[in-house]
């Protein structure tokens, strides 16, 4: 059976051009389903053939115990695509996940920083190192064109052109947009990248101490350190600075069809939850200030 999930892998690679993240979630999502079938046939093996809709509605029971329902959408997807690629290949007849549904969605509001205080952060003394540089341009980055830390990360010098004001981004299903750089950034950036000194076209724009690709979760490290120094009293992540770029963007008046093309959604729905926050921000504003809405 293992043989099977290396070729749905390699399947995933190859043919659907999926990237690294989603085959790494959905090669642990497997593996994970793998053992619930060992554990439940007593050691008979992972036999996928008898998996039927009983079986993952107890392995979806588990799953409610302790995850989150948007990992477990993820789970159910990966086997709905894995029993899907069984089926194709001629293993099994029916894929019987398409009869599973996935548990509804939570509602969340994503964690955004107020104006101020991205001013706040951007605007403190990061001093003249090249660490401190880095950092700085970093976070302008990803304020101004609204990476993922995932993307920052990824990019090559070649990636961007400062000149025109604009970065090149491989996102989510290897699908590439163009994305402008604010002049913030922009000069963030090039006082970076003239402190390092002769970087090459095909190098990593961001590098760390060692001179290796920066992580995310050195973004993210780093992230909560100026936070601190900053004075700002939140636990923000990287995806906050993206977060704040939509919604500043949405109070400032514009389109969100413009603002799907700019974070790279493929569904309008997904950057429509921003509108919730601008909504909220507004309701609370009005709470607050209307005499006749204050609370006694």
């Amino acid at each position: 059976m293992r043989e099977l999930e290396k070729r749905f892998l390699d399947y995933l690679q190859v043919e659907r051009n999926a990237s690294p993240h989603t085959i790494s979630a959905y090669a642990s999502d497997l593996r994970e389903f793998r053992d619930f079938l060992e554990n439940r046939q007593k050691g008979a093996g992972s036999d996928f053939g008898a998996v039927d809709v009983i079986l993952l509605r107890r392995y979806l029971g588990e799953l409610l115990r302790g995850a989150k329902r948007a990992t477990i959408n993820r789970k159910l997807s990966a086997l709905r695509s894995f029993f899907r690629f069984l089926v194709r290949e001629g293993v099994l007849e029916n894929n019987p996940v398409e009869l599973v549904s996935s548990p509804r969605r939570d509602r969340y509001l994503p964690q955004v920083l107020t104006v101020d205080e991205i001013f706040q952060l951007l605007d403190k003394g990061y001093g003249s190192g090249l660490l401190a540089l880095r950092d700085r341009a970093i976070f302008e980055l990803l304020y101004s064109s609204g990476l993922r830390v995932g993307e920052l990360t990824a990019l090559n010098l070649w990636d961007l052109d400062l000149s025109q004001g604009l970065v090149r981004v491989l996102g989510k299903g290897r699908k590439e947009r163009i994305v402008p750089v604010g002049s913030h950034a922009r000069q963030a950036l090039g006082t970076y990248l003239e402190r390092r000194g002769g970087p090459t076209d095909n190098q990593p724009l961001f590098l760390n101490h060692r001179g290796g690709r920066l992580s995310a979760r050195s973004v993210e490290r780093h992230l909560k350190r100026q936070l601190i120094q900053a004075g700002i009293l939140k636990s923000a992540s990287p995806h906050a600075l993206r977060h704040s770029f939509a919604t500043h963007l949405l109070d400032g008046g514009a389109d969100l069809r413009a603002i799907q093309e700019l974070l790279g959604h493929v569904s309008l729905s997904t950057t429509q939850k921003y509108t919730q926050v601008s909504v909220d921000r507004l309701l609370a504003v009005y709470d607050q200030a209307h005499p006749r809405s204050r609370k006694k």
